[in-house]
């Protein structure tokens, strides 16, 4: 059974009171939302969760919004969150990246983790992938002043491509590295579920940072 099917998940999703499904009604009120005036930072296909669940409990001083488009995949991540002690400091939305520009304002948002997206690997699929330089004018509009964006993957082709589309873009690269976990940013590191995967099966993991130039 593929994830993504499983039986009931949607209904469970709709219903969980830390799921919102119609996000674009928060355009510029999410610092109202959570109640205080803390750092937002998103992680775009956020999986089951593991990522941004232990960047909430590791910093409570800072909001979290995890957004997955697949109903299955975020109901493991509720099934987790419900399993443990209450995060005022997340939450989740259901929603396609595609219009993430409407989702949120102007210096809404700090940071942006993209961590194992989708490589799309066929060339007619270039324009689907989180990287692609119209997905990074998309994230411009709402990323602060001081604003960046995290990239994590261990597809090569897909960190190639990311690197040509950067210069295409107003973002500026501050950080790379081809093997993450035997480099100087690894301290700093919060595992996401892919990646726990793929150490263990040797593989290297690329990883970006960029700045709004």
């Amino acid at each position: 059974m593929r994830l993504r099917n499983v039986e009931g998940s949607i209904q469970a999703v709709e219903e969980h009171e830390r799921v919102i499904s119609e996000p674009k009604d928060y355009k510029g009120k999410w610092h109202d939302f959570f109640g205080n005036t803390h750092p937002i930072e998103i992680e775009i296909g956020m999986g089951k969760g593991d990522f941004i669940i232990e960047n909430a409990r590791k910093y409570p001083n800072k909001n979290f919004i995890g957004i997955e488009k697949f109903s299955a995949v975020l109901f493991r991540a509720t099934e987790k969150i419900d399993a443990m002690e209450m995060l005022p400091n997340l939450i989740f939305l259901r929603f396609d990246a595609i219009d993430i520009h409407e989702v949120f304002a102007k210096d809404e948002v700090q940071k942006i983790y993209l961590n194992f997206s989708d490589p799309w690997p066929k060339d007619r699929w270039a324009k689907r992938r989180l990287t692609y330089h119209k997905y990074l004018e998309k994230y411009a509009q709402f990323l602060d002043e001081s604003g960046c964006i995290e990239f994590k993957t261990d597809n090569n082709p897909l960190f190639e491509f990311s690197l040509e589309e950067i210069e295409q873009s107003k973002f500026r690269l501050v950080e790379v590295t081809r093997d993450l976990h035997r480099s100087d940013y690894k301290p700093d590191n919060i595992m996401t579920e892919y990646e726990t995967r793929f150490l263990k099966q040797n593989k290297k993991i690329n990883y970006l940072k960029l700045i709004y130039r």
